[in-house]
This record gives C-alpha cells, structure tokens and sequence, in this order.
C-alpha cells in the first residue's frame, strides 16, 4: 500500500464554450491534488465523443496534439488515486461507451458500497466488465434497454446507488452534474462567459478566471445544454454528510466547500488544537503543504513564532514503484527535507493534519530530530483515525490503523517524540461554521451516516476490517 492517504479524485467538466479541452486540462491541473495516478478528458462535438487518458500527471498524459484532436464545446475531465491492486490504464477516468441511445461518458469521484452486488446483479444477466472500478456499474444500469428516455434510465440508476458519488456524464450534447444525497464530496457549478461549469473545488474556477454561482445541493441533478441549466432532485431530502477530511486535508486551501474557506478551517483548526494541547517550545513549524493553515492558527493562538522548518520538493509526483517500507522511506525523504538552521537546539511543535499508519510521519520526524530539533511536539489537527472509511477515501483496514492498534503513549514512543497531542472531535467539529450534524465524521467516531444492510455491504466491511482487499475498486 502507499504510504499516502488515498482514493480520492478530482472533476471538472465545461459546456459551451469553443476551447473546451484545453479549459478542461488547466481544470485538472488545479485539481491535481486530487488525483496523481491518471487523468483523462472526454469531448463532444455535438454529434461524438472523442477521449484521451493516460496514466501519470495531467503534463505527462496530455500533450499539444491531444488538446488539439480533443474537438468540441463540451467537456469533461478526471484526476484519479487508486486502490492497491488497480493502477491500470483500462480504470482510468472519464469511462466512455456507445451503446442504443448513444455515446456517453462519466467520471465519478467517491465509493459506492453497494458496488459488489450490482455488478453481481448485472453480470448474472449478461453484462460484461471491461474495468475493476466500481462507476462502471453505474453505466451498465444507464444502458438498461427498458427506459425509452434517457432521464427515465438516469434517475432510476441514481436511486439504486449507495453510497458517495459526485458525478459529472457527458452526452452529446448535454453534461450533467449530479451530487449524492448526503453529498459527501464537493461539487459547485461556475460560469465563464456564457459557459457553465461543473468543478470539485473552487479553486479550478479561480485558474480560469471563471465566476462561482453556487454549489450542487446534495441529492440535486444538474442538465446543462444549450437552453442553459435545469435542476432536479429525484431523493428524498435528508441530513447533509459532508466529508470532515475534505477540510481537514483533501481540498486546497484556496478553495471553498461545503460553503466556507478551507484555509480559515484550518487555521481554526490549528487555534483550538493549540488551547487543547499547548507546548512550551520555541517554534511552531507545519508538515508542509496541508499542514500549513493549522500551524499557522496554532501559532497565532499559542503566541509561539511560526517557522519554515520543513521544505517540500513539489516537483516530485507519485512514483509506480512497489511500494516496500524502504521506498516508503526514501520517498518521504525525497519530497521533505529540515531546514536545520531553523531547527537546530529548538523546542519544536510540529503540526501535522493527520497520521493514519505512522510510518511517513515517524521518518519525517526523525529527519526534523537529525537536523537538531531540541524537542519535538506532535501536533495532530484531528482527532485519532480509528475506522476505515467507505465514501471514498482510501483509509486502510483497522489493522493498519495506528491510532487503532496502539494507545496514545504507544503511538508517541513509536514517533519517539517528547509529548503528543491530537484535536478532539468537539474540537474538530467546532471549526466548521455550519451545522456540525452536516458532517461525516466517521472515520473518527465509528458513526457511519449510511447504515450498511444488504449482504454486500456486509461483505465489504468484513473484508474492510479483516485487512482483505475488495475486489471492486473504487473511483
């Protein structure tokens, strides 16, 4: 397994305008972050859909000659993490089929838990799977041959789905947005001159110049053509679950979600994570870059000077290599090096946002030591992760889990740092303006918002905390 938190993805997607992939490509650019295993675009001309993805950086996988034969007005585009066991080029994203009624493309970011028993379904009636991805399920249903009308077929898919899913589907001449109905990942709508947007993060807007108008409510489909935008909501209403981690490390801190800034967040964050766990010490440093804002707030409250003790090399992306506890190391080295004239002979609160295995971290940590860090206190900007999670963010099983495996006195002589502390729920959950019922916290808490019934939920979280891998791979 990586050592990073993974399984995430990021969407974007224009309609109407004449540069449409190249707006697309800067779109993915600004949602890099999201994804670094592969990206693709899909385009529509009005009459077909034309497709490019390839595994690696948005750089690597588009080149001049690819925007260029990327005709049309219309697009959509998708940066992907994987699963262990699913880094291949067939599972990249935007999926992309013919079929009765058409040509159609969908790029999907979160999980779906029901994944395994519809595709068991479909299969028992003859459909056959090119991918491992579990949004390939979502048009195997679309294509169902009893629906004359594509909207019929469309909401009688989304209502069989549980689970995440922001989705964005390309026909050929409309693109449609659609947000689960606890809308667990984020998905807003922009426009640019007289083109719409559908994007993961605001932050992709901001690249183009574009404008935002609002976000996609949870359980909202979105039809965006020629006529301009209509809106429906086929679910019954019900309690929002926003993706706590969405703040706490996924999204960038430029961008707003779930209706408030991810930078003040987290600097809230770090300002109730210095009154929790105060240090005597001389500098406040961050684990860059999603470390940043909550060191920043943890200084401000705390009075102790912020420094840039840590330097990221950005220009070190995701390696295919196997990933080995030494690789795990030499990566971890390769993308962050001390900067000991800061360190040396200082007491350190090092803030970091999150430790899932422990391994990354402790190897960092022992960097910060050799440069000459006096003291070290760790600071973690949320609470302990103590459950895997099943909408869409890679977590490992409970065995992985460090916080799950050891108590916290375990875990700071693991890290072999002086003291530790990390935020508590309350805490984390007093960051957040809105609502606190409106968030998913249950990779903390163990609540999970969506209850699992049928026998393949039953399956996936038996093999989630047994440590086995599930064989349908996630988006």
């Amino acid at each position: 397994m990586s050592k990073e938190i993974k399984e995430h993805c990021g969407l974007f997607g224009i309609f109407g305008h004449p540069e449409a992939a190249r707006l697309t490509y800067l779109g993915l650019f600004a949602l890099q972050h999201r994804g670094e295993e592969s990206a693709g675009i899909v385009t529509s001309d009005g009459e077909h859909l034309t497709k490019h993805i390839g595994m690696g950086l948005v750089e690597d996988v588009f080149k001049e000659a690819d925007l260029q034969r990327l005709t049309g007005s219309a697009a959509i585009g998708h940066t992907r993490y994987s699963t262990t066991g699913s880094s291949m080029i067939r599972n990249a994203q935007p999926l992309q089929v013919d079929y009765s009624r058409g040509s159609i493309a969908m790029a999907h970011n979160g999980n779906l838990i029901n994944a395994l028993l519809l595709r068991d379904e479909l299969e028992a009636h003859g459909s056959i799977f090119q991918t491992t991805v579990d949004s390939e399920v979502i048009l195997h249903l679309l294509a169902h041959p009893r629906f004359a009308r594509f909207d019929e077929a469309l909401i009688d898919t989304l209502q069989k789905l549980r689970g995440a899913f922001s989705l964005l589907i390309l026909r050929e001449k409309e693109m449609i947005g659609v947000r689960d109905p606890n809308g667990f990942r984020p998905l807003c709508i922009g426009k640019l001159d007289d083109a719409l947007i559908l994007a993961s993060e605001t932050c992709a807007l901001d690249l183009l110049g574009a404008t935002l108008v609002r976000e996609v409510e949870p359980g909202e489909v979105v039809f965006i053509n020629s006529a301009g935008i209509r809106s429906i909501k086929p679910f019954p209403a019900k309690t929002p679950s926003h993706c706590i981690f969405e703040h706490v490390y996924f999204a960038r801190p430029d961008s707003n979600i779930f209706g408030e800034s991810v930078h003040g967040v987290r600097q809230r964050l770090g300002r109730r994570l210095a009154n929790e766990h105060p240090a005597d010490a001389d500098i406040v440093i961050a684990v860059p870059d999603s470390g940043n804002s909550a060191a920043l707030g943890y200084s401000l409250e705390s009075g102790i000077p912020f420094e840039f003790g840590v330097m990221r090399n950005h220009y070190v992306g995701r390696t295919f290599i196997q990933p080995t506890q030494r690789t795990r190391e030499f990566q971890a080295r390769l993308k962050f090096n001390p900067v000991s004239a800061a360190l040396k002979g200082k007491r350190v609160v090092v803030v970091d946002d999150s430790i899932v295995r422990g391994t990354t971290c402790k190897t960092r940590l022992q960097s910060i030591r050799a440069a000459g860090a006096k003291e070290i206190h760790m600071r973690v900007s949320c609470p302990p992760i103590m459950h895997p999670c099943f909408y869409g963010i890679d977590f490992p099983t409970k065995s992985e889990l460090i916080a799950c495996t050891h108590s916290l006195e375990e875990i700071r002589k693991f890290l072999e740092v002086d003291t530790i502390g990390f935020l508590s729920l309350e805490g984390l959950l007093s960051a957040v303006s809105g609502p606190k019922s409106n968030y998913c916290t249950a990779c903390y808490s163990g609540k999970y918002p969506l209850p699992f019934g049928a026998e393949a939920d039953k399956y996936i979280l038996e093999r989630k905390f047994s440590g086995e891998s599930h064989p349908v791979k996630n988006a």
